[in-house]
């Protein structure tokens, strides 16, 4: 007798469902083992898309692609005949099915539109939530029910159209007041020359279009040809609409001189919380925006952007001429097809490296981050945060308290360090503090950080419970690799400082990007996992920021759009700033020092007393010989050495700039 499971058939492992895919263009769908779609995407060739996600060395550091292996169980395709027709039903399917993977807009019911239907005999504008395929055109999608209200509002005020409905059209037995007070022409009841109405429905299309010059334009000439034919009455109505419309327009914003229709988009990231803001420019005038928030977000910028353009554009009533992106999408040359079927006519996705657009960007970019500190909760974006950094390192406690030091000099010259300290995920730079290397030979980080760590801990051990800013942190980073690590605990347990795992102060080292074949550290922009030049022009992969923990062998590799992630990358950016900003001004003070040590007859005593006196050594070269001697202590011999000696130096400065990789030129760790 055979067994149940020698009945069933075997269950397909993700392997073999992944080598089954066809490598045709198409989407494909990700379920768990309920059989819910988990996530959505579109490819030119399916199997070797979704085979990158089950791929180690695949370069994809999304948290939830570890994940996928053990939550998906099935993955289904559906093959289109080009990448275009997949685009769409890759919209169709995230509206449909709500993946908890995916970018997610809100339907087209939060929008509002405005639409004016020209078949009719006498067209009328309504305020409607559903687009259409109708045959109507639609203007709109409006940032806000009030933008959208007072759009209509306009029109009615300076436009001669009809406000009633169908039923009231057709039953109304003599004019409303709409008619008195000139704001309809009374369709219903008077005979009204069907062109003088079409004029109208054309003046509202172009007003709503942005298309402000064309209209003002358009209605200055036919007021110059009603006076010329001796309709002033008609003339002097065309001519109180043309101030009442330049009056309305005044209020709007000129952002572009390019006087064209765009949308620019503005992208602000902090970890896992994203915030869109979409600037709506037409016509050179900026007539109102968008704003998107989107939380637990693991996927890279592009990957995010390339999404939210196809969904925000499928609810759209039609795309502008110019769609301008913060930085590139993969797939932007098929956007700007789709988008042009869309319009009916060329549109153009750009995105733009200097000149006005570029501004444009900015000022959505700035937008956005507006957008986002208003609507988050800091608050609780932070407490989640810490939570998630806890459990990912294995903290006893939320980390709350974070410090981070860094090691700066110039080719061995001038070492110091920072201390820069985090309280909830924000930085306390009250608390940052600044150390000089005194004993540690320049050049060598392990020494410089175990003499830094041990002046801190040894600090934070006399001063106790007395002194709060100098307890102890719930996690210690430091910059480098397992090198610094192993100094940092050594530090740490010469100064009694307990660093057991679970027990005592948590250490962790961050160690920065690094290309796979040359191992140079790449730059914090690059798109991690992405192909990047190398020395010999080949294409290499950069490794991910990675995080060594005290008592484990290999590094933790985190995501770098993680949010916590976020909070050590920036704390890290921080600590770094902070030692490079401490040694410039040592370095300079030193510089200006040794140049006035050389000079005879002058002191540390004078030498202070210049400074002190004057503010900056260019100020002491450029003294007059009576400004010199005003000075205290000074007298004729050293006032004539002073002037002698950047005379001298003026005739013999060579007109060059500093070599590049000199101490001059550079700046090391």
């Amino acid at each position: 007798m055979l067994r149940d499971a020698e009945l069933a058939p075997a269950k397909r492992t993700i392997a073999e469902i992944v080598e089954r895919l066809p490598t045709d263009p198409g989407v494909y769908l990700m379920k768990d083992r309920r059989g819910k779609v988990i996530y959505v995407g579109k490819a030119v060739n399916l199997r070797g898309r979704v085979r990158q996600y089950f791929q180690p060395a695949s370069g994809d550091t999304r948290a939830f692609v570890p994940l996928l292996e053990g939550i998906v169980a099935d993955i289904e395709t559906v093959v289109t005949g080009n990448e275009k027709e997949a685009l769409l039903l890759e919209n169709n399917l995230i509206k449909q099915h709500q993946p908890r993977f995916n970018v997610k807009l809100t339907d087209d019911k939060n929008f509002l539109v405005l639409r004016l239907d020209r078949r009719t005999r006498w067209p009328r504008l309504e305020v409607v939530r559903k687009i259409a395929d109708d045959g109507a055109q639609y203007f709109g999608p409006y940032h806000s029910p009030t933008a959208c209200r007072e759009a209509l509002r306009v029109v009615n005020r300076h436009f001669q159209l009809r406000v009633c409905t169908d039923h009231t059209l057709q039953t109304r037995q003599r004019p409303c007041l709409q008619y008195q007070i000139k704001r309809c022409l009374a369709p219903c009841v008077l005979e009204v020359p069907a062109g003088d109405y079409a004029e109208q429905v054309r003046f509202v299309g172009l007003f709503l279009e942005g298309k402000n010059d064309e209209l003002l334009e358009d209605l200055r000439r036919r007021m110059k040809e009603a006076a010329g034919r001796t309709a002033f009455e008609h003339a002097a109505t065309l001519r109180d609409q043309v101030r009442a419309l330049e009056s309305v327009l005044e209020s709007q914003r000129v952002v572009s001189g390019t006087f064209v229709d765009q949308d620019v988009v503005g992208f602000h990231r902090e970890g896992q919380a994203v915030e869109i803001v979409v600037l709506f420019v037409r016509q050179g005038k900026l007539v109102g925006n968008r704003a998107f928030s989107f939380g637990k977000q693991e996927f890279p910028d592009d990957e995010i952007l390339s999404s939210f353009v196809g969904l925000f554009y499928d609810l759209q009533a039609s795309p502008p001429e110019e769609v301008l992106l913060p930085f590139a999408i993969a797939d932007a040359e098929v956007k700007a097809e789709w988008l042009s079927d869309r319009r009916g006519q060329k549109v153009a996705v750009l995105i733009p490296q200097r000149g006005p657009r570029r501004a444009l960007v900015e000022l959505a970019r700035k937008n956005a981050a507006a957008s986002f500190v208003s609507r988050r909760d800091r608050g609780q974006d932070s407490a989640a945060t810490l939570a998630r950094l806890q459990r990912r390192l294995g903290l006893p406690r939320p980390p709350r308290v974070i410090e981070c030091f860094d090691i700066s000099h110039v080719q061995g010259t001038d070492p110091v360090a920072s201390m820069v300290v985090f309280e909830d995920g924000e930085p306390a730079k009250a608390r940052y503090r600044t150390y000089r290397i005194k004993h540690a030979e320049g050049g060598d980080d392990f020494a410089s950080m175990y003499e830094v760590l041990s002046r801190r801990f040894r600090r934070g051990r006399e001063a106790g419970s007395n002194d709060s800013s100098w307890r102890l942190p719930d996690l210690l980073v430091v910059d480098g690799g397992k090198g610094q690590l192993s100094v940092a605990l050594a530090a740490a347990r010469d100064a009694g400082v307990d660093v057991r795992p679970g027990v005592g102060l948590p250490i962790v080292a961050l160690a920065k990007e690094r290309d796979f074949a040359t191992g140079e550290v790449g730059p914090a922009s690059a798109q991690v996992g992405a192909p990047t030049p190398g020395p010999s022009g080949d294409a290499v992969k950069r490794r991910p920021d990675r995080v060594f923990l005290a008592y484990a062998k290999d590094p933790l590799a985190i995501g770098p759009t993680s949010a916590e992630m976020f909070v050590l990358a920036r704390l890290r950016d921080e600590a770094h700033r902070f030692a490079v900003g401490f040694h410039r001004s040592r370095r300079k003070r030193r510089t200006i020092r040794s140049a006035l040590a050389t000079i005879p007859c002058v002191g540390p005593v004078r030498q202070r007393a210049l400074l002190r006196h004057f503010g900056s050594l260019r100020q002491v070269g450029e003294a007059s010989l009576e400004a010199l001697l005003a000075v205290s202590g000074m007298n004729q011999a050293a006032a004539h050495a002073v002037r002698n000696h950047f005379a001298s130096r003026q005739d013999a400065a060579p007109d060059v700039a500093p070599a590049p990789g000199s101490a001059a030129a550079t700046e090391t760790k």
